[in-house]
């Protein structure tokens, strides 16, 4: 069985899903949010809330990789610059636990997932929930990145195992 960490990166809201493949059979593990708010305190406390939250899944899923979704920014740079620092501390707990990171655009993500570069963030999270036989579409949003970013892992690397 190989177990995948996706990560939707933010300051915010990070967004992960906990994705296994037993012999072709995908199973979303676990799927959810580490969140910070303004309220929690400067930003190196949060950036350390974001750090611990991935450490705590990794310890707790030893994934055999994390797909992280690769940033892309026009037009809001305190945004981007927040975010970038967040994916930084992703990084960071994924080198300190000895996990690759794999980095996929979000073109590639909906390639992966619906067959379609240009599929919209519905179609994405439709076809999740029938691949991983879900009850329901995944949320928050940034939960079922989560998981589409570790599916799309694992379909782009299955012929490689």
């Amino acid at each position: 069985m190989v177990i995948i960490l996706g990560i939707d990166p933010g300051f915010a809201t990070v967004g992960f899903g906990v994705v296994s493949d037993d012999a072709g059979r995908l199973a979303a593990m676990e799927y959810g949010c580490v969140t910070t708010k303004k309220t929690d305190g400067d930003a190196s406390i949060r950036l350390g809330t974001i750090y611990q939250g991935i450490t705590s899944l990794i310890k707790q899923y030893t994934p055999a990789g994390m797909a992280v979704e690769r940033l892309f920014f026009a037009r809001n740079t305190t945004s981007a610059l927040q975010v970038s620092e967040a994916r930084g501390v992703i990084l960071l707990a994924a080198v300190h636990q000895g996990i690759p990171v794999i980095e996929y655009t979000p073109n590639q993500v909906k390639i992966a997932i619906t067959g379609s570069g240009k599929a919209d963030k519905r179609q994405v999270q439709e076809m999740i929930t029938r691949l991983l036989r879900l009850q329901e579409i995944p949320r928050p949003d940034d939960a079922a990145d989560g998981l589409s970013l570790a599916v799309c892992h694992l379909n782009s690397t299955r012929g490689l195992r």
